[in-house]
């Protein structure tokens, strides 16, 4: 299905940039907004005004430090979006007749590479991303269509994602395991989210929440491993969990948690994935 008129709210960043010209390679007609787009009523209604699909991935990143301020700007980049979004869409003539919302598979409850889960799995995590995915969620079903909730996993691309700080350390040598390099980490290579949201778009009874993540999560020290291979660097200096903490707050549950998740729904709609091993991935993001 191409030549729809597409609105990604949120699509100046690392995802929006890369999903916007995959989406225009299709045929599509994109439209990428900012954060100017939410200063209020008015600016949002011109953005999402008579499209036929609306993307909304706006929301402050969760990998830094969570101070106070920045645990806050966490929520309202996600909740007071989206309650203005509501109004917006409740009061426009011309609503989009498709809607596709960003939330993670943080959402889910601790879980070991061996035992992942699925879009089965009801009941977010009692941690700190499940409570915030869980939010996120809440504040997108109040949309007008009801939205396909869209849950990440830890994105990789060559320019920009996970890899752009990660990468560094690694290229001077400096590369190892994250805590006990035991937790998993659910990932999707930039291309294979780009093609499973275009993917969603020829599917309109796809709702709900849908994974978008490899399915093959492998742990901290193999996603590591992997990275040092690709650029040919030893994997060797561990960061203690302390470490983190002292470095990102809270926040370093992002690095910690045990996050295990396979995207059912969009394998058993018969969706294929380019990157599903994550040495083939590391490859394609840093050759």
């Amino acid at each position: 299905m191409g030549g729809q008129r597409i609105s990604i709210l949120g699509g100046t960043g690392f995802v929006g940039r890369h999903l916007a010209a995959h989406l225009r390679s299709e045929g599509h007609a994109v439209a990428q907004h900012g954060r100017a787009a939410f200063a209020d009523a008015a600016h949002l209604a011109q953005a999402v005004e008579g499209v036929d699909v609306l993307i909304m991935l706006a929301g402050a990143n969760v990998g830094e430090r969570w101070t106070s301020a920045h645990k806050q700007a966490l929520y309202e980049s996600r909740l007071k979006t989206n309650a203005l979004l509501a109004e917006v869409l409740a009061q426009s003539a011309t609503p989009p007749k498709r809607i596709l919302s960003a939330s993670a598979v943080g959402f889910y409850p601790e879980a070991d590479c061996d035992a992942p889960c699925d879009e089965g799995c009801l009941q977010p995590g009692e941690h700190a991303l499940g409570r915030l995915a869980a939010a996120w969620e809440a504040a997108s079903e109040k949309l007008t269509p009801q939205p396909a909730i869209m849950r990440f996993g830890v994105v990789l691309g060559p320019d920009g994602g996970a890899l752009s700080k990660m990468r560094l350390p690694f290229q001077l040598g400096l590369g190892g395991p994250v805590g006990s390099g035991r937790q998993c980490i659910s990932w999707i290579h930039i291309d294979d989210l780009c093609r499973a949201i275009s993917f969603l778009l020829e599917r309109d009874e796809m709702v709900g929440p849908i994974n978008l993540c490899s399915p093959e999560p492998v742990s901290n020290a193999r996603f590591g491993r992997a990275l040092a291979n690709a650029l040919k660097r030893p994997f060797w200096l561990p960061m203690p969990a302390v470490a983190l903490k002292a470095l990102y707050g809270e926040g370093a549950i992002v690095l910690l948690l045990s996050n295990a998740a396979v995207p059912r729904r969009l394998l058993e709609a018969g969706f294929r994935f380019r990157y599903a091993d994550i040495d083939a991935a590391m490859a394609a993001c840093v050759g």
